[in-house]
């Protein structure tokens, strides 16, 4: 069972199973988790009258109506679900919460509910966002706070971790399974979260988890963003991934803002692989690709548009108007990639993103030398028509990539940087360093460590890369590689207590503390198609593109100079 399906699952069993005109209730979050899977055309056909945020605090009363309210079980909506029951719109309410209930929350409601309008409390586990049948998020708001040692701010990175292990946990109750629990040994946070899981799942609530057994558990791997700091700094060529990049996707939504000539309508699109075909066919499409199959669906627009024109008969009416709703999807789903593709090929012309871009994946695929890395950003740094996100980006993949050689001219470019962009602050080149650079990281970023690594780059190299621009693989690919194979190793990723696991795992979830990007979406969902007996989902806190993970460093930057000088 796919992420997708199994929250889609969840809500249609708690919108069918009531009967009649209903208004469903939900909270800030609990609003994103629903967006991603259902549409509001899907809503209205499970008789949906009206969609609320129990933080609203709407007053006119429908005693006529079912309320039913889909929450997470925190301590404000329960200060809101007291307010509520104690003077209540609805005839009747039905709560359903993502995530576990504790005994004095149902105390709660039961002490509230003094009209007797609760109908049944029960538990649907998608405390997730299932932005792809593959891929979730939490969507945490201070995701920085993960680069800050635990001392720092305990309370907050307790807030963290205790939201991490909520929405992990019920991916396994959704999928009705018990993993063993693997974590990066080098990260702090992955061996916190590892243990509070394992806590959850084998001590404090092992009877939810104690579902059928069956020969090979699955495996959850807890890793940090930290060991591939690379991945999140590209710039991307395929279709989601590049939307994200460079415009932002949210909740599987595209704010379009600054596209000309757009009416309203047209500036926030959705983009789900659930709703939309066309998306779904060519989201990890690279853009070349991308821009002929768009071109294609336009052809086939037009030939059904003059179909339509030719209507001479009572029959040709009848004909147009029974498919006239597919027509209408089909002019929208055009005309909504034309204006995204058409965005952002202006984006790529407007920043030169394709000549930087080719310097990106050079310093990050290993194939240039120091000297010509040097010489190659100094040119570019001294372009005038390159924006400034792009400068620092490319110093950040020179300095991770050349970090222990000659230091001298990583301060030269550094200083470049600095002289080239207002906006730069003095020290953050360094902070990356501090927080991700090689003696921090587990894994082969560079694939130059290992023998195995280094054939496969020099064979890469010999059989030539198809698209210069997508050459990148993420660590993720080659952690996956090592599962699927057995050879991920216990010195670098421990097992959590007495829960080894020997052999190929079938189903494996692996969550990157600190943010999962569409790049390795993509891997995953290619891994996953290639069908070789192993299923990967992959989970992060928040999705990452270049300018989240860039802000999340700042603000770590910014309380470390707060820290220095107090």
């Amino acid at each position: 069972m796919v992420l997708v399906t199994a929250v889609r699952d969840y809500i249609t069993r708690m919108l069918s199973d009531i009967s009649g005109m209903k208004v469903l209730i939900l909270d800030s979050q609990t609003v994103s988790i629903i967006s991603v899977v259902f549409s509001q055309s899907e809503l209205l056909q499970k008789e949906v009258f009206l969609v609320e945020t129990i933080e609203s605090g709407a007053k006119e009363s429908m005693t006529h109506l079912k309320a039913v309210c889909f929450l997470r079980p925190t301590s404000e909506n329960f200060q809101h679900l007291k307010k509520v029951l104690t003077n209540p719109r609805f005839g009747e309410y039905h709560l359903y919460f993502s995530n576990i209930l504790k005994n004095s929350q149902i105390q709660i409601l039961g002490d509230a509910d003094e009209h007797e309008v609760v109908q049944q409390v029960q538990e649907f586990y998608a405390d997730f966002l299932a932005i792809d049948p593959y891929h979730f998020t939490l969507n945490l708001s201070s995701n920085h706070v993960y680069m800050l040692p635990a001392v720092y701010d305990p309370s907050s990175m307790q807030q963290i971790c205790d939201r991490m292990v909520q929405g992990i946990s019920t991916i396994f109750l959704a999928l009705k399974r018990r993993p063993a629990i693997r974590y990066q040994r080098t990260s702090e946070i992955s061996r916190r979260l590892a243990n509070e899981l394992a806590r959850l799942m084998y001590e404090e609530e092992s009877h939810l988890f104690d579902f059928r057994r069956t020969e090979m558990s699955p495996l959850l791997l807890i890793i940090d963003r930290r060991d591939d700091p690379v991945t999140p700094l590209l710039n991307q060529w395929t279709y989601q991934a590049m939307v994200h990049e460079l415009i932002g996707i949210r909740d599987n939504t595209v704010n379009i803002k600054e596209a000309s000539k757009l009416d309203k309508a047209q500036q926030e699109v959705v983009l789900s692989s659930e709703q939309d075909s066309f998306f779904k066919a060519n989201m990890h499409e690279n853009f070349g690709d991308l821009g002929m199959n768009i071109k294609k669906m336009v052809d086939e627009f037009q030939q059904k548009a003059k179909s339509n024109q030719n209507i001479q008969t009572l029959e040709d009416m009848a004909k147009f108007v029974e498919h006239y709703p597919e027509y209408r999807k089909m002019h929208g789903n055009v005309s909504k990639h034309v204006t995204m593709v058409t965005e952002m090929s202006r984006i790529v012309d407007e920043r030169k993103l394709m000549s930087v871009s080719q310097i990106e994946q050079d310093l990050a695929c290993n194939n240039v030398g120091q000297a010509a890395a040097f010489e190659a950003v100094t040119n570019e740094l001294n372009n005038d028509s390159m924006v400034e996100i792009d400068r620092l980006r490319l110093v950040m993949l020179y300095a991770l990539r050349f970090e222990k050689e000659n230091p001298q001219q990583l301060e030269l470019l550094v200083n470049k940087l600095a002289s080239r962009s207002a906006s730069y602050k003095p020290g953050l080149v360094h902070t990356l360093l501090e927080q991700a650079g090689t003696d921090k990281r587990t894994g082969d970023l560079y694939g130059n460590r290992d023998l195995l690594n280094r054939a496969r780059n020099m064979a890469r190299g010999l059989k030539g890369i198809e698209n210069v621009y997508t050459q990148h693989q993420p660590l993720l690919y080659q952690t996956i590689e090592s599962i699927v194979k057995g050879r991920l190793r216990d010195v670098d990723y421990p097992f959590i207590g007495n829960h080894f696991q020997h052999g190929r795992p079938q189903d494996v979830v692996i969550f990157i503390i600190g943010g999962s990007t569409y790049e390795e979406a993509r891997t995953v969902a290619l891994q996953n198609a290639s069908n070789n007996g192993t299923r990967v989902i992959l989970g992060g806190s928040v999705v990452l593109n270049s300018a989240k993970f860039l802000s999340d460093l700042e603000e770590i930057h910014r309380l470390g100079r707060i820290n220095t000088f107090q």
